[in-house]
């Protein structure tokens, strides 16, 4: 019974260096900010929605190309139907790229934000930026 003041403190003082990442960022304004998304689509004939709808797309679009891509490489299943149930083409670079062309100001800033370095270009060419 004659610890139980150390143990507090302790407790204290564990919870204090825990938890001072999220009072740091609520005091400093850090936790509200999200990165600026600059949607540069190029006019694609035929593409005037993406594949899913914005909300899905930004939280589970790693999942979408997960998917596409263990399809693909598995079964070689190369098309997708749409929410909106036109077929598209599970391909990065033809479905996705065609109309994202700008990587630095779409995908990377997210990622950059995010602290994750996705695997695409391990085996697709990132974008020529200049070119498309």
């Amino acid at each position: 019974m004659n610890d139980r003041v150390k143990i507090y403190a302790g407790a204290a003082i564990f919870l204090g260096i825990v938890l001072f990442p999220v009072w740091y960022n609520s005091a400093s304004g850090k936790a509200a900010y999200r990165p600026e998304i600059i949607v540069k689509t190029k006019n694609v004939p035929g593409r005037d929605k993406c594949v899913m709808p914005v909300e899905y797309m930004l939280a589970s679009h790693m999942t979408l190309l997960r998917d596409w891509r263990e399809a693909v490489v598995r079964t070689g299943d190369r098309s997708s139907t749409g929410i909106d149930g036109r077929r598209y083409q599970r391909s990065l670079t033809e479905t996705c790229l065609d109309c994202h062309s700008n990587k630095s100001s779409f995908c990377d800033r997210c990622h950059d934000y995010a602290g994750v370095q996705p695997d695409c270009w391990d085996c697709h060419v990132a974008p020529n930026e200049e070119a498309r």
